[in-house]
């Protein structure tokens, strides 16, 4: 082993001094595709890439330049360079100029155009989203924010509905495959309803939603499919595809998960519904009793005590038939209250019942029960993660 250390200071200068001394890269014009483009005190920053590589570049004096569009494809003239201090290389533009639309862009309509006369984004054959969920089956990366903001969202307005995750890369080699195939595994699966989300990136980034094998694998899904890639500004061909697009993942749970919250309030406007009608009927019956009072008062003399006995077979008919419209009015919030204590999902933890999950499923078994596994242990005041033994 060599006794001459070097500092990373030292590596990374001898690079610089490399590549400045390198005439070959120095004043020079490259092309590529702009797949991000961001301004910061007048100095711009992007990538320019083709179908083999990418560059950072780096554009100083940015307003005296039009703002490229994210797929534009442009010339760039400057000056490879190597920042020492940050151990990065870039491309140091001094000006920038329009040079075509770019590959990745133009493939994208060609598939876009080519999809569409074959019928893919008919409004006839998208599929309506159920009024009701009890499952959702989500095709994503099983890391990252995507599918967290998912379950909160799901927890949030309906902690009964279950999440069945289909983990898959969403951007890279092979992703669109991983894509297609989660959603053929849900075409035949025990779900409600499909969401295939990632969040934002560039244009390679999202280069997998827009290729024909997932877009093919949408239009034959059996199940209604909500895309939720990318932000709001961001749109791929599943996007067409798709039965409704989100903008984002948190938007997409929104839209297909009822409300409980909204559900217990329907029933509470129920009970005032019914309460009010039996209200108005009994008003009613009074209202008919005192017109009949007055116009008793006004009967002769012989004919009162007729009109009386008659008056008190009425009162005990009307008294019999409101006691039978109280009596089923009870029964019937006593169901209905029965069915809002059942949908309680704390009241089994209150009862000293504790759900064990393991990665957000449900373990109903003791044989599902994993030596060395992580288990998490929900209690009504929290949770708990232990080993399975």
């Amino acid at each position: 082993m060599s006794e001459q250390y070097l500092s990373v200071g030292q590596v990374n200068n001898y690079i610089k001094n490399i590549f400045e001394a390198e005439v070959m890269l120095q004043n020079i014009c490259i092309y590529g595709e702009v797949s991000s483009y961001k301004i910061s005190n007048n100095i711009a920053y992007f990538n320019l890439t083709d179908e083999t590589g990418l560059i950072s570049c780096v554009l100083f004096n940015a307003n005296r330049f039009d703002v490229p569009n994210v797929g534009d494809v442009i010339l760039a003239v400057g000056s490879v360079s190597y920042y020492a201090k940050g151990g990065k290389l870039s491309f140091n533009a001094n000006h920038i100029a329009p040079y075509g639309k770019g590959v990745l862009y133009e493939k994208f309509l060609k598939l876009k155009a080519e999809l569409e006369s074959k019928g893919y984004f008919d409004l006839a054959r998208k599929k309506p989203l159920p009024a009701r969920v009890n499952r959702i089956g989500v095709v994503t990366s099983s890391t990252g924010a995507v599918i967290q903001d998912i379950i909160n969202v799901t927890t949030r307005r309906n902690p009964t509905v279950n999440i069945v995750l289909y983990p898959a890369k969403v951007q890279g080699v092979g992703a669109e495959v991983e894509i297609a195939n989660g959603i053929n595994f849900f075409s035949d699966y025990n779900v409600d309803v499909v969401i295939v989300a990632r969040g934002g990136g560039s244009i390679e980034d999202l280069q997998p939603f827009n290729t024909e094998i997932v877009a093919t694998a949408t239009y034959n899904c059996k199940k209604p499919i909500v895309s939720a890639v990318g932000h709001e500004t961001d749109f791929t061909i599943i996007d067409f595809v798709s039965d409704l697009r989100a903008p984002t993942p948190s938007a997409a749970a929104e839209c297909v998960v009822n409300n409980l919250a909204d559900d217990l309030s329907a029933v509470e406007n129920y009970y005032n519904y019914f309460y009010n009608c039996v209200i108005n009927r009994c008003n009613a019956v009074v209202s008919v009793a005192d017109n009949l009072i007055d116009k008793i008062c006004y009967a002769s003399e012989a004919k009162l005590f007729k009109v009386e006995k008659e008056l008190d077979s009425l009162f005990a008919g009307i008294k019999h038939k409101t006691d039978l419209i109280y009596t089923n009015f009870e029964r019937k919030l006593d169901v209905l209250n029965t069915r809002l204590i059942s949908l309680n999902p704390t009241i089994p933890l209150n009862k000293g019942y504790v759900k064990v999950e393991n990665e957000n499923k449900t373990i109903t078994l003791a044989s599902d029960i994993e030596s060395g596994k992580q288990y998490s242990l929900i209690f009504k005041d929290g949770k708990k993660n232990v080993v399975g033994v």
